[in-house]
């Protein structure tokens, strides 16, 4: 009850900040400003981006192998591995740095170590590919080439830095989520399952926050702008009918809990 009471609240300021006419207030100056700034966010980042990502997570929470997420990213696991994919799993994602902690978190809670855990913090909106593509045609290559070289190689620094100040802690963690994992039987879902239910989820997060062209470009790019919608609308009804018809209800009820 006390959860539904927080999200009620969240809810009413959301749409408080959402629906007023901050642009009829009588006063300019800064206050005006950062609250115009606050209802741009609130209208075009939350709905696109921070709720998409908190779906992501929960499934991260829900669906992803508890084992296999300590296997590969625990305190225990192989070093290279861990913190290479952490560190350059963002690519593939069109998040900011907000959009990324519900991804952190589901990853995090799963039993991921921090040091990888952070390393996909600190690089993931740094790297995604539009990020890249933009930084490169605006500021040109070169930069291009260093913004990515240089997140990838700064997350797995600062991601050994935390592995090292929390090691104690994250052995203690990693312990108890294998005592966990091990007590809990986990149902076998084939791989193919969960690939696609998270496929979905990436695809609206990509196409609804897909950025416009110059007026007048072509090409691909440009392309997909104009019919991101019809993509991120056919990427939604999948995952509707993705979680409809292939997850038992405890499963739906589980994820909508840990969302």
């Amino acid at each position: 009850m006390k959860q539904w009471s927080v999200f009620f609240i969240i809810l009413g300021v959301f749409l408080l900040v959402y629906f007023i006419p901050f642009g009829n207030l009588p006063f300019g100056g800064p206050i005006k400003e950062a609250l115009l700034l606050l209802q741009e966010y609130a209208r075009e980042h939350v709905l696109l981006c921070l709720v998409p990502a908190f779906f992501i997570a929960g499934g991260i929470s829900v669906f992803a192998n508890q084992q296999a997420v300590i296997k590969y990213f625990g305190v225990k696991a192989n070093k290279v591995l861990a913190y290479g994919v952490a560190s350059i799993s963002g690519t593939i994602l069109a998040v900011c740095s907000c959009t990324v902690l519900p991804l952190f978190s589901g990853i995090y809670k799963r039993g991921a170590g921090i040091g990888p855990a952070t390393a996909f913090l600190y690089s993931g909106p740094a790297i995604n590919v539009l990020a890249i593509i933009l930084t490169a045609r605006v500021l040109g290559v070169e930069l291009g080439i260093a913004r990515a070289v240089g997140a990838v190689v700064f997350s797995i620094v600062i991601g050994l830095m935390m592995h090292f100040i929390f090691l104690k802690e994250e052995r203690d963690k990693t312990d108890n989520a294998v005592e966990i994992a091990v007590d809990k039987e986990e149902e076998d879902r084939p791989l193919w399952k969960n690939a696609f239910y998270f496929a979905s989820m990436v695809a609206f997060l990509v196409f609804a926050n897909w950025s416009g062209a110059a007026k007048g470009e072509g090409g691909l790019w440009a392309f997909i702008f104009r019919i991101k919608w019809i993509l991120a609308g056919v990427s939604l009804l999948a995952l509707i009918d993705f979680l409809t018809v292939w997850f038992k209800k405890d499963e739906l009820k589980e994820w909508t809990a840990a969302t």
